[in-house]
């Protein structure tokens, strides 16, 4: 209990009298861009960054959550910035030398000063690793959206990988993007924008409570392509890999069958926002496991 000598200042948040915010208070609501962040002294950015780290995962690999090191003492967090400084890239190491982090977020302004979720990955550095970022001659290929390797795409399908996975997931998306609402809603912003770059990406998007500014109706038309008398599901014809019947039943099936240019059209023109405090209840693919 506070003791009887505490005085009690203005409230941060007072309750007003319902006339509306005065111009101080509207500043404060203002959203904040990447671009300002980027400006900050350094030790208010890692303030804000820290929302993004998931504390069981630095528990489970003994990172130091304040330090952000592993057990050796060594960085596990690096952020860098895009190209004209309105992008930022964060990256989760499970150890100091690690070649591959366990998470990847990339946020960009867009012209609307909203965020948008350009990349978003989380992957087990325990797991076996698959080469499909990279071309066989070793080249970066994109995460096989530039050009595939498909030898170790096929491996990845086999392993229960999907497309641009280069290990097994974690299982953290849900509890990563609630950390990334909280990041939002930090900096005053009230919604997000993601470009999902596979068709997999959509789905897990619409499992967090996305809605579609782009893409929803076809979305709705490759689940029927791929049910019972579907197109889609006539082009699997078993002539590779990614062209076997049974991927229609799974939603990495799909994607694979996707990302090997099943559809009349490239994957792209899909664009999804998540309205922070808003669930939008959308599944396009009802009944599908993953």
């Amino acid at each position: 209990m506070p003791s009887a000598r505490t005085v009690w200042a203005t409230p941060e948040w007072p309750l007003g009298n319902g006339h509306g915010h005065d111009n101080a208070a509207l500043e404060a609501l203002r959203p904040i861009s990447l671009r300002e962040i980027i400006t900050w002294e350094t030790k208010w950015r890692r303030m804000l960054f820290r929302i993004l780290l998931p504390t069981d995962l630095l528990v489970q690999f003994g990172i130091d959550p304040i330090a952000m090191t592993d057990p050796q003492d060594r960085p596990v967090v690096r952020v860098t910035y895009g190209e004209g400084e309105r992008g930022i890239r964060f990256e989760l190491f499970h150890t100091g030398d690690a070649p591959d982090p366990m998470i990847e977020l990339e946020l960009a302004d867009t012209q609307f000063n909203q965020i948008e979720v350009i990349w978003l990955a989380l992957q087990d550095p325990r797991s076996p690793r698959f080469d499909v970022d990279v071309t066989p001659s070793g080249e970066s290929n994109m995460r096989g959206i530039l050009h595939r390797n498909l030898g170790a795409e096929e491996a990845a399908l086999l392993a229960g990988l999907a497309p641009g996975q280069i290990r097994r997931g974690l299982g953290a998306f849900e509890h990563l993007t609630a950390r990334l609402e909280t990041f939002m809603s930090s900096i005053n912003q009230r919604e997000y924008i993601a470009q999902p770059l596979f068709y997999h990406t959509a789905v897990l998007f619409e499992g967090v409570g996305c809605s579609y500014i782009q893409g929803h109706a076809r979305m709705e038309r490759i689940d029927r392509g791929f049910a019972p008398g579907g197109d889609l599901l006539a082009r699997l014809d078993g002539s590779s890999p990614f062209r076997m019947p049974a991927l229609a039943d799974s939603v990495r099936g799909r994607a694979w069958a996707i990302h090997s240019g099943i559809l009349d059209e490239p994957w792209d023109r899909v664009r999804m926002v998540r309205r922070l405090g808003v669930d939008a209840d959308v599944d396009t693919c009802p009944g599908i496991p993953w």
